[in-house]
């Protein structure tokens, strides 16, 4: 178990990589700039605080062993980080009795930021780190210093972190705002994003003309529903659900399909190429056919992962499915085994 609860230490729907593996996710590099680089504390509180990055890492540091759960459904277990808890710098800062909330504010080019309850902040022990594994915290994954939110699905522990603002009132931060992720982000109750951002009416029109090229529709549902020939080029369809949907030939060149669930789905011709296809579920699908070069492949579920509680068929693929091999990299050992197997039967 996790943390001494009746909860599985893995989250619903996740696929479990290798101690050794990290996947980069997002951008790889804070934005480029020439003044120092600081950690300030400011707000809802009594003393606005800064730290020059150099005296934050000299103070006493501790190491914390705690697993990562990330949106496109992959998990790594025991990763081993370096740093300071939050709970001990907020202490200098003396939180206002109004001060519900932090904002949490990258230094990347797109200024990310995300939030958290202050009271959630504390009890799941969020902490500002600076080493993984021993070794400085490398740069596309967040150093020289990120914070790390146990408990929580991993977009909210932001990369290059620059400021921590406490505030009276929530503020989405990046990706709950333009991504439509979940703001709470409990791995267990599979809180990966909001509801549906398209009304009933409109679905109805861009599914009877089959083509959905260019159309943000998060959350949407089309299960069971006849696409053959879908035109979704370019289409925002992160966690869309398409269950034996009949998708032959769908065009989804370029689109995100992050999260999305296709199980059973007729995808047999379909076209992936470039596209988004992180944590998305191809579980039972006829994939004979289909073309994912250049897709993105993380977290992408093509069996069930070991003690899976579902028995979904494998995704059926032939001679004319097309996947890189290099791309099997992104996959769990357990995806990646079952597709080196589907290929090599095909080209024997």
């Amino acid at each position: 178990m996790a943390d001494g609860s009746t909860r599985p230490r893995l989250p619903p729907n996740q696929a479990l990589l290798p101690a050794r593996r990290w996947p980069v996710v997002g951008e790889d590099a804070p934005r480029t700039s020439d003044a120092p680089w600081t950690v300030s504390i400011d707000g809802r509180v009594r003393t606005p605080v800064s730290w020059k990055l150099e005296e934050l890492k000299g103070r006493v540091l501790r190491d914390f062993t705690l697993d990562i759960h990330c949106v496109t459904r992959w998990s790594k277990y025991d990763a081993r980080f370096t740093g300071i808890l939050l709970a001990d710098l907020l202490v200098e800062a003396g939180p206002l009795p109004d001060a519900r909330f932090l904002s949490f504010r990258a230094r990347s080019g797109r200024g990310h930021s995300t939030s958290l309850t202050l009271a959630d902040a504390l009890d799941l022990g969020a902490i500002v780190v600076f080493a993984y594994e021993g070794e400085p915290l490398a740069t596309e994954h967040g150093g020289p210093v990120r914070m790390v939110v146990p408990g929580r699905y991993f977009y909210k522990s932001v990369k290059w972190l620059e400021a921590i603002e406490l505030l009276a009132e929530d503020r989405l931060g990046y990706w709950e705002a333009e991504s439509g992720y979940h703001n709470n982000a409990d791995p267990w109750r599979e809180e990966r994003y909001i509801a549906a951002n398209v009304k009933k009416l409109e679905l109805r029109r861009l599914i009877q003309a089959r083509d959905f090229s260019g159309r943000d529709l998060l959350s949407m549902t089309a299960d069971r529903m006849e696409l053959k020939g879908l035109k979704a080029a370019g289409a925002l369809l992160r966690n869309a659900s398409f269950l034996r949907a009949d998708l032959a030939k769908a065009d989804f060149t370029g689109a995100n399909l992050s999260n999305a669930h296709m199980q059973r789905a007729d995808l047999s011709g379909a076209t992936f190429l470039d596209a988004d296809l992180e944590g998305a579920d191809f579980r039972g699908c006829d994939l004979r056919g289909a073309d994912f070069r250049g897709a993105s492949l993380f977290g992408v579920s093509f069996t069930d992962e070991p003690d899976a509680p579902s028995d979904w068929p494998g995704a059926a693929i032939d001679s004319g499915t097309r996947i890189d091999r290099r791309q099997l990299d992104a996959l769990s050992d357990t995806q990646k085994d079952y597709l080196m197997r589907a290929l090599d039967r095909r080209e024997a």
